[in-house]
């Protein structure tokens, strides 16, 4: 064994770049790999256990008070499927002061057999006067004791908080004793029932559908008017962890690939240079088996360290991203489960060992006086054909003995390749990466506008939000008047932001409407089209999914107390409030709202216009009105996006290092290899400078093709990730996300791998040319 350790270590010591290669390589596929499986788990672990400890409901459905009795509802849980349920519960919808738009639910307890809701603060209501808040982990701390007015209701009644709850399932705002939904509502009766309800199958969209349809059917026609899926709410819920996941999976992937290419190259490169030396351990008394070992050994000694450092990196960069997403679930906080940290230290150590151990039992085939009479001879015959056909080229003599080395060893030249193939993807994955997100950012703005006018904050600078304040027609069409008369002006759309109830979707759904045609606003479709009258609206992807509607479906919402029927025309990238809200025109709501007017306006102005001097001279227009006009842009960007760009920036940094040392380690062992040739050339007059020539002009070829590959992986990799991505948060990516690299930027990434590759040689090509003639003459 003391005989083996010191063969491991004289050979690590020989050979210290390809030691920090294997390390440096192992560190990158560990770190992308702890990250990938620590938020896999999470994004699913936490909801998934509250969900099974709480029987949570896979569906919660809406049945219509004036369609079905409440023994036709309960009778609803002997369909097909459903193996537990629970309800009915009569529902209403309400506005108390200070609050925005609530759902109520009529519930005696927070126990039962589908949904059993956690008291978080306080206790459960037990008598009318009393009301139980959900838990809301974004929103302020809810205070035991506070009184809810409900001006706009016969009586005016009032209610104290007296606990907040948590559903995991989400399926309702807030809940009072049955009793107290009467005097929450203008006709003294439940606008609708609630059913939760438990499923032999409910794993897929599908099998939910299936579900529903066996519900609908269950009931009179007409009475089921809505449902909201349990796998809707956990996309929700997990999307800020699960978004991670395609992207480090991707890099997980070629941080692993390159690990086995470059321990195979290592390995293989020490195998072949090392003849002689493997000629010795045999004369002097090492097995074939010992040899095999000590060269496995030498692969797996880096990679282990590489794996430690790699294991503390993906728990460092972890840390963040799972901080306080467990918060909604009342449970502790997330770390990287042990189960992760084994898998990849497995895997990774595993695929090492394979790689290394193919390449090093060569090695113990080879026969002791073969190995003594090679020693370090290249292999003749290889490249003559290059070798001549470089020479005529019209180029200097060291560039074309070096175009003409790749084709001696076709092997390692192939493995240089595939080392700089893998580091231009990674490049050109983050690039479009970034772009991607950039494009994300825009999109989801919507600030093609060049002013904005909205109204002011009483003896505070700034504006206020739309659904804080009230305005007549007349003021509203004052200011309008005011911006149209403005020299410059080119269009403008006013705004307004209502609350609306969907059946299927738990808290209120803010609907934004808009006066004047607004598709000029910065709105990019997914797929439909934009509102043109009245009854239409485009949603986004979360909307869509939450309430199972499709494009071209109707939807019913509750605005004031009124229902409002539209239909959607499009879909819409929007991840404000969740994705959750609702684009329409203003006619729309006038039945629900007829005093509803704009609070907002945008404006286009003509090219040309001095927009400082438009603001200015408006303002002193629109002061009177108690509005005020501004060019400033608000450009939300995302913590999301921030932390993806600087973990693509520091994985695509570390992988193209890796691939650059792959390019060292492959140019290393060529010029130990060939350093007797070296040394002839050097006797025949070639200077430093021509030797440097000679080296980086060798990898000039394999740098091309490599970048040629990459490339298009990378592009592939990045129309396979980016979409993923989108699935993971819930929403459909448009097509202006999607497509973001130019030919000019694409030729750029191509001669990046060339680039890559030169980086790689230059240190062994300084090293070649420091040596002295005497001294690579004298090496055999």
């Amino acid at each position: 064994m003391s005989v083996l350790f010191r063969v491991v270590r004289s050979g690590m010591t020989r050979r210290r770049t390809q030691t920090l290669v294997i390390t440096l390589a192992t560190l990158l596929a560990v770190t992308a790999s702890v990250l990938a499986g620590a938020l896999l788990v999470a994004s699913r672990a936490p909801f998934d256990h509250a969900f099974a400890r709480q029987r949570g409901a896979q569906l919660t459905a809406q049945f219509d008070a004036r369609r079905a009795t409440t023994a036709q509802v309960a009778a609803s849980a002997r369909a097909s499927g459903v193996t537990g349920s629970s309800g009915p519960f009569p529902t209403t919808t309400v506005t108390p002061a200070a609050l925005g738009t609530l759902s109520v639910v009529g519930r005696a307890d927070p126990g039962g057999a589908v949904d059993r809701l956690t008291v978080a603060q306080g206790r459960w209501a037990r008598r009318t006067g009393e009301i139980v808040l959900a838990v809301d982990p974004e929103g302020p701390p809810v205070r035991l004791g506070r009184q809810l007015d409900f001006p706009g209701l016969p009586g005016g009644p009032t209610l104290t908080v007296v606990g907040t709850a948590r559903s995991v399932s989400r399926t309702a705002d807030a809940w009072v004793v049955p009793a107290q939904i009467a005097g929450l509502t203008r006709s003294g009766r439940a606008d609708s029932y609630q059913m939760l309800y438990r499923f032999a199958h409910a794993a897929t969209d599908a099998q939910v559908a299936r579900d529903r349809a066996a519900l609908a059917a269950a009931v009179p026609k007409g009475a089921f008017s809505g449902a909201r899926s349990w796998l809707s709410v956990r996309l929700f819920a997990t999307r800020e962890t699960a978004l991670y996941v395609p992207f480090l999976v991707a890099f997980g992937v070629l941080g692993l690939v390159m690990s086995a290419l470059v321990v195979g190259n290592v390995v293989a490169g020490s195998v072949g240079t090392g003849l002689r030396r493997i000629g010795v351990l045999k004369a002097v008394g090492c097995t074939p088996g010992q040899v095999v070992r000590a060269y496995v050994a030498q692969a797996l000694v880096p990679a282990a360290i590489g794996t430690g450092l790699g294991l503390a990196a993906g728990h460092l960069l972890a840390a963040p991203l799972l901080a306080d997403t467990s918060a909604v679930y009342g449970s502790v906080g997330l770390g990287v489960s042990a189960g992760v940290d084994l898998a990849v230290v497995g895997g990774v150590l595993g695929v090492v060992a394979g790689t290394a151990w193919l390449s090093a039992w060569r090695a113990g085939r080879l026969r002791t006086v073969d190995a003594l009479a090679v020693g370090r001879t290249p292999v003749t015959g290889r490249g003559r054909g290059a070798a001549r056909l470089a020479a005529r080229l019209p180029v200097p003599r060291p560039v074309g003995l070096g175009l003409a080395r790749p084709f001696h060893r076709p092997a390692r030249a192939a493995s240089m390749v595939a080392a700089v193939v893998f580091g231009t993807a990674a490049v050109t994955f983050a690039t479009g990466m970034a772009a991607s997100l950039g494009e994300v950012i825009t999109a989801k703005n919507h600030n093609a506008a060049d002013v904005t006018v909205s109204a002011e904050r009483p003896g505070e600078p700034g504006p206020v939000p739309p659904e804080a304040t009230r305005v007549t027609a007349a003021e509203a069409a004052a200011v309008r008047a005011a911006i149209a008369a403005r020299p410059g002006t080119r269009d403008q759309y006013g705004s307004v932001t209502a609350e609306a109830r969907v059946a299927g979707v738990t808290g209120s759904v803010p609907v934004i409407a808009y006066a004047g045609d607004a598709s000029w606003g910065g709105f990019v479709m997914v797929s439909g089209r934009w509102v043109r009258t009245a009854g239409e609206a485009v949603v986004a992807s979360p909307f869509l999914t939450a309430s199972g509607t499709e494009v071209g479906d109707t939807v019913t919402l509750t605005v004031n107390g009124s229902p409002v029927r539209i239909r959607i025309v499009g879909e819409v990238f929007d991840v404000g409030q969740q994705g959750l809200r609702v684009f329409t025109d203003l006619s729309t709501l006038r039945t629900a709202d007829p005093d509803l007017h704009p609070t907002d306006h945008s404006v286009r102005l003509t090219r040309g216009t001095d927009v400082a001097g438009y603001v200015k001279h408006l303002n002193a227009v629109l002061k009177p009105l108690g509005v005020s006009a501004t060019d400033t842009k608000s450009v939300n960007g995302s913590d999301g996006a921030v932390a993806l760009d600087t973990l693509a920036a520091t994985l695509t940094l570390i992988l193209t290092a890796v691939a650059g040392l792959g390019v060292l380690g492959g140019v290393v062992l060529d010029t130990h290899e060939r350093i007797r040739d070296l040394g002839i050339h050097k006797a025949l007059g070639m200077t430093p400078r021509q030797t440097v020539t000679l080296v980086i002009a060798s990898v000039v070829l394999p740098g091309l093709a490599g970048g040629a590959l990459g490339v298009p992986l990378g592009l592939a990799v990045h129309g396979v990730v980016m979409p993923a991505m989108g699935d993971s948060a819930g929403l459909r990516l448009p097509d202006v996300v999607l497509d973001v690299y130019r030919a000019p930027e694409l030729l750029l990434l191509t001669l990046s791998g060339t680039a890559l590759a030169i980086l790689g040689a230059l240190l062994p090509a300084g090293w070649a040319a420091r040596v002295r003639t005497a001294t690579a003459l004298r090496t055999e």
